[in-house]
């Protein structure tokens, strides 16, 4: 059987160190100010930091916390609320690089989840107009 992109990640303590990292960078650097008040509009970073651990567990072929919780992956939907542009998904996206090059994660499974995250984060930019 071929292993998911969390097994090649290095499982689920190794994407929970992403998503802390991730949000650490999101929580502190200067150019992230926009994202934190995106994210402080909604339910803070303490949930946000489980909810996306949750959702990329799923996502990245783990186990489906996220879909146990809320019963859909529906990533428009997550994010319908939230008045996305592309220079904050473009932000998110440097971001969640930096925290994979912090953390030397590598290799072809890496770039794929990438790509696939990129292609995602680009498909919720709604430019401000929200449901």
């Amino acid at each position: 059987m071929t292993p998911s992109f969390l097994e090649n990640l290095g499982g689920e303590e190794a994407l929970r160190t992403l998503v802390e990292h991730f949000y650490d960078l999101v929580e502190t650097l200067p150019d992230t100010a926009n994202l934190r008040a995106l994210h402080m509009d909604g339910h803070g970073f303490a949930h946000t930091r489980e909810e996306q651990f949750d959702f990329l567990s799923g996502f990245l072929g783990g186990r489906q916390y996220y879909m146990e919780k809320h019963r859909h992956m529906n990533v428009r939907e997550i994010h319908a609320h939230v008045p996305i542009k592309t220079e904050d998904a473009e932000t998110w996206l440097r971001t969640w690089d930096q925290a994979i090059d912090d953390l030397k994660l590598e290799g072809p499974h890496v770039e794929r989840m990438r790509a696939t995250v990129r292609r995602v984060a680009m498909v919720l930019v709604n430019d401000g107009n929200v449901a």
